[in-house]
Order: C-alpha cells, then structure tokens, then sequence
C-alpha cells in the first residue's frame, strides 16, 4: 500500500448522463491522495491504440455538469477488436499498455458489457475495478444505476407532454422508452408520467387486453389513452416463438448440429430485426382494435443526452470517491455497488452474466395495478 499509485480510467459502452461526475469524483479524490491517473480515449478501444489523456485539476474542472464523457465511448471488446477489417483479440495489447504506463489499476465505467469486458482483463491479470453506469438500470447486485434517474425524468417529463396532444386530438399515443431486457426505465416513467398502459419486457403482453382497457377507457368517456413500452417488450405470442427458437438454438449447439445450429441463428437474427418494429405494428394493430387513432413517439437517444441530473450527480461522485477509497486499500476485482447512502465492494463474479429485471411482486408494479394501470397480462 505504499508509494504512488498509477490509475488508468475508461468509460465504454453507451454514453450516460453522471459519466463526467464519475470522473469528477474519481479524479479529484486521487489527485487529493497523491495518485496520477489517466483517462483512455473511447473506452477499450482507446487502451488497446493507446491513446489516452493526463487527468489533473484542470482537466476535471467544469465538468460535473455536463452530459456524456469528456473521454469518449465505444461499444468495442478487448476479445473481439475491429482492426484491419477483422475481428481479433487485442487482450495482450491492452495489457502492454496497461503495464508500459506501470498503471496499479484500471477502472472501467459502464454498464453489463463492460462489466463482462473488464472481467476478462481481470482474467488475463490487470488490477480492475468498476463502476456500473446504465440508464436501463439492470445492473446486478447494485441498487441503481448512475444515468437511470436522469434518463427517467426525461422519459417522465416526454410522458407529462404527450397528455395535452393526446387529449386534444382523442389518440392513443404510444411512447416507446429505452430498455432492451429490463422494464425498470418504461415502468418507472409510466408510472410518474400516469401512462394508462405499460408494457415491459418482464411481462409478456397480450395485444387483445392492451385494447380492451383502452376501450373501456374511452366508453367511461376518456377522451385519451398514453401507453408506455419499453422497446423490448413483447407480445405473448412472439415471447412463446423466442423461447422455441432459443430452446431449439441450444439443442443444436450440444448436439453439434452445424447445420440446424446455422439456421436457427439466421431464424434468430431475423426475429430480433423484426422485433425492432415492434412499437410500430403494436400502433397498428391497436387502432385496428379500437377504431382510434394510434400515433408513436419513440425517444430513443434523446433519454441519454443532456445535464445530468442532481441525484446523478450526487450517485456517480459517491461511487467515483468511493472507488479511490478501494484503491488505497488495494480493493480489486470488484465493482462499486451502490447500497443505501453508502457502497459495498461486490467480486466481479457475482456480477458478470448477471441482468437485474424487475421482479414480479416489485412495489412499482403493484402500485401500477393498485391504480388500474393496464400492464397487458
């Protein structure tokens, strides 16, 4: 525990409203307790190239509130890297590089991705620790995510505007949220927002009840109906064929059937680029249910962009200094889990693999039946 310690940073994945004042916090307390750290450009990406940027004050000044990361993002994985037109493993570049800066650690910000990613640099012997930043929330073994609030009062104040345009015109207007595998984010501003309808990928919905609700809305003389999705629910019917065609996928794979194996990922594919229509064949078939009107608001991006906001801010310095503490006491393989108005060191094997969805009997879903909310099941 003695001597200077050398921190590299990284920030992968999507960007996410607090990225900044994780950083903030992350480079202040170092900087505070003699530490000399790096930031690497546009996540793995930038530790593979070596490109990287000196944290100091000045660099880590004026940037608690701005949105996305002063040190850029990308998707790309240390094991599967695109370089000259193919995919390779670049893992030992990376810990060159992390050894020729003589670097004690490397912390890596981002959600389950790069929870997975940095895992496997820890595998391959580099000090690692990490923070978990999503706005969908579905991180494990954390309570909340850094950007989810932020991204949540975005999705809540869009919601809030859709009333006045859906009362005046008697629509159904359809508000697709973000959130692949975890509903956290389209429940949450369904919820805040007074959506009548919504529908996350926890609870497979059925189209015909979606409707009806709506109709017994508009026959109790409501003159307008909001339905929040997030855009990895799925109908009953299509929830039933993915199971099938996953449940066939892994027959394959144990049997060694190449061929069936090849097929049923192409049919796999298929599905899940059909599946990003979703939003807009539920509008269809709604207004085909009910006779009304059926306009669609996706946000998409717009849920990730802008100031974060102070419960953000306030999360992703805790964890940021919380991180610096961990340093000092040579803390690694783990991840900054948030717990109440403190934090917990959790191995990183207890998070990898892991999505935290939203259980069935969670408080917000019975809150969201408690008021007549229709949920499609």
């Amino acid at each position: 525990m003695n001597g200077k310690k050398y921190v590299g940073v990284l920030t992968s994945g999507g960007d996410t409203p607090g990225l900044n004042a994780a950083l903030r916090g992350l480079g202040k307390a170092s900087l505070q307790n003699g530490m000399q750290l790096i930031g690497f450009y546009d996540g793995f990406r930038g530790l593979m190239q070596n490109r990287f940027l000196r944290l100091d004050e000045k660099n880590l000044s004026g940037i608690l509130t701005m949105g996305g990361t002063i040190l850029g993002t990308s998707r790309d994985k240390p094991h599967k890297m695109p370089f000259g037109g193919k995919m390779l493993d670049m893992t030992d570049v990376m810990v060159d590089n992390y050894k020729n800066h003589h670097l004690d650690v490397l912390v890596c910000m981002g959600g389950g991705g790069t929870q997975k990613n940095a895992h496997r640099l820890m595998q391959s012997g580099l000090n690692i620790i990490t923070l978990p930043k999503t706005i969908d929330n579905d991180i494990a073994k954390t309570d909340v995510t850094f950007g989810f609030d932020t991204a949540l009062g975005i999705a809540t104040e869009a919601i809030d505007r859709l009333h006045s345009t859906a009362h005046s015109h008697h629509r159904i207007i359809v508000v697709e949220v973000m959130g692949h595998n975890a509903g956290w984010l389209a429940l949450g501003s369904g919820l805040a927002g007074g959506a009548d309808v919504i529908l996350i990928p926890e609870i497979p919905y059925n189209v015909k009840n979606v409707a009806d609700a709506i109709l017994q809305r508009s026959r109790s003389g409501k003159r307008f109906s909001i339905v929040a999705v997030s855009e990895g629910a799925m109908s009953d019917e299509n929830h039933k064929l993915l199971e099938t065609l996953q449940t066939n996928l892994d027959s394959a794979k144990n049997d060694g059937e190449k061929d069936k194996k090849e097929k049923l990922r192409l049919e796999l594919e298929t599905f899940n680029k059909n599946m990003t229509q979703s939003t807009l064949l539920l509008s269809q078939k709604l207004e085909e249910l009910t006779g009304l009107e059926s306009r669609v608001t996706i946000l998409g991006h717009l849920q990730r962009g802008g100031t974060p906001s102070a419960a953000d801010r306030l999360l992703a310095t805790r964890l940021g200094t919380a991180a610096t503490r961990l340093i000092l006491q040579e803390k690694y393989g783990v991840m900054v889990a948030a717990r109440g108005e403190t934090f917990e060191a959790v191995t990183l094997e207890e998070v990898v693999g892991i999505r935290r969805t939203v259980p069935p009997d969670h408080a917000w879903i019975k809150s969201a039946r408690a008021v007549g909310t229709c949920l499609g099941d």
